[in-house]
């Protein structure tokens, strides 16, 4: 668990709210500190609010900051968000990913010469029909208050995005923010039920209960807690709206479909730069989620998998020599597909050219594949370089892949039959082709999936967040599964200290 430090200019800032043991002012944490004194526990961490008054460059703020990252401490704001938020550039470059939310939130709002303001406290506003632009805006700008002013220009766009201080709030705004700051430390300050077991390790595991095709079951995740129980880790299901929590926890462990245009990539790289044990990591969803990157890396390491070829829209020759090179029928693939999305099998040149030309309207590369059809896959997974589980994925019933989207089901699209085997009963072939791949990636959990043909093991993929269901990955060995995945996370932690 974390211990607050409150750092606030002159104590009397905090005077209208609850007594907090840790309250500092910028002399006591810049000149006074004495990390012997100070050090936390073993198992603790620290956590640094700073509710300095203002936080230009070199000022008391800025320095409390700066000095916290320096010691190790986690806090809020970053000096990375406090430069951000210095120029209007930096920030407006980064929400114009927000356009959608904005205009959605907005929906029905008269176009007005006036600005329509509001203040994000801890990632909350009070005007609920932006709440979820609030906490995507904290998401990018993790700090305590936050002044938004929003202006119509053609449509309503941020204008301005400045840090705020608790000396300027009013009585009311002193309420908000009281309710704010509680519920963003709630689980760091307050002290536990004297009823509940204190354990020695906090984990979260994120998931998206809505998923159609997660890549964990309920069943699984919830021995996934039971093996955490048991090695004295407790783990908690957080979903995305979470985010702001993740310096709570000792580990993150990712159980939701990753990508790098999502919030699974913000979590793991939250979760890295507050210290925590993160599976996946950031780097781990950048190589496994580029099928470009990735075909790149078994060419250079001489690893077999079908004639592959990288096409590109400002060269539509390539479509020619994909035909002669590969020849027909030829699989399309987007650059980073997951559960078979993004991959279409094209008959002839005049299915290929209609395909690549819809596809490069979102994407500069494609993958250009040969069609190299078996009845199942093999799926070897893998964390930190050791087989955990071997399983054959078989194609789903008349058709070429393991999901058929085409046919929906009343619990989501068409699965393929999966087959678990002992490591003893696989191809040696398969194993060490698995494993060579993993290494070079890195050492967290991966699934890598091959075909066998000829005597040789040849890679489709890898995956950095494979499947682990009940009575699938873990028909074998059981719960041993999920308790060497969870002792695996406390040799990481315990690395760490």
């Amino acid at each position: 668990m974390a211990k607050i430090i409150v750092i606030v200019e002159k104590l009397k800032d905090w005077n209208s709210y609850y007594p907090v043991e840790q309250l500092m002012t910028p002399q006591d944490y810049l000149v006074n500190w004495d990390e012997k004194h100070r050090a936390p526990k073993d198992s603790e961490r620290i956590k640094i609010v700073n509710l300095c008054r203002n936080f230009k460059y070199l000022s008391n703020g800025y320095y409390c900051s700066l000095l916290a990252e320096a010691r190790g401490h986690s806090v809020i704001p970053s000096i990375k968000t406090i430069n951000e938020l210095s120029h209007s550039f930096f920030y407006h470059l980064q929400t114009r990913d927000l356009d959608e939310s904005i205009q959605s939130a907005f929906k029905g709002q008269a176009a007005t010469p006036d600005p329509i303001c509001i203040t994000i406290y801890f990632g909350k506003t009070e005007k609920e029909v932006l709440g979820d632009v609030a906490r995507q805006i904290f998401d990018l700008f993790p700090a305590p208050i936050l002044h938004v002013e929003f202006q119509w220009d053609t449509k309503w766009q941020i204008h301005t995005i400045r840090p705020g201080s608790i000396n300027t709030l009013s009585e009311t705004d002193e309420d908000v923010f009281a309710a704010s700051v509680d519920e963003y430390a709630d689980k760091i300050w307050r002290k536990p039920k004297t009823t509940r077991k204190k354990y020695y390790y906090d984990m979260a595991i994120l998931h998206n209960p809505q998923d159609p095709m997660p890549p964990s079951d309920k069943k699984a995740l919830q021995n996934f807690i039971k093996a955490g129980k048991d090695q004295d880790v407790l783990i908690e299901l957080i979903e995305k709206k979470d985010y702001t929590r993740i310096a709570e926890f000792d580990a993150l462990f990712i159980r939701e479909t990753t990508s790098l245009d999502n919030h699974t990539y913000r979590f793991a790289k939250k979760a890295e730069s507050e210290g925590l044990v993160t599976v996946d990591d950031s780097m781990s969803i950048l190589r496994c989620t580029n099928k470009i990157y990735m075909q790149n890396l078994l060419d250079s390491n001489q690893i077999h998998s079908p004639k592959t070829l990288v096409i590109s829209k400002d060269y539509p020759e390539h479509l020619e020599e994909a035909s002669a090179s590969i020849g027909f029928p030829m699989v399309i693939k987007i650059p980073d597909g997951a559960f078979s999305k993004g991959v279409f099998k094209v008959a002839d040149m005049a299915e290929l050219r209609k395909t690549t030309d819809d596809l490069f309207k979102k994407t500069a590369l494609l993958i250009a594949q040969e069609f190299f059809y078996t009845d199942f896959d093999w799926r070897i997974g893998t964390f930190n370089n050791r087989v955990i589980y071997a399983c054959k994925y078989y194609m789903t019933k008349g058709h070429w892949q393991i999901y058929d989207h085409a046919k929906k089901m009343k619990k989501g699209v068409k699965v393929g039959e999966a087959e678990t085997f002992p490591t003893s009963k696989v191809p040696k072939n398969v194993i060490s082709t698995a494993l060579k791949l993993s290494n070079l990636v890195g050492d967290s959990l991966y699934g890598v999936d091959l075909k066998e043909k000829n005597g040789k093991a040849y890679v489709i993929e890898i995956n950095d967040n494979p499947n682990i269901d009940h009575n699938v990955e873990d028909a074998i060995v059981g719960m041993d599964l999920y308790h060497n995945i969870i002792q695996e996370f406390v040799r990481r932690i315990e690395a760490k200290r």
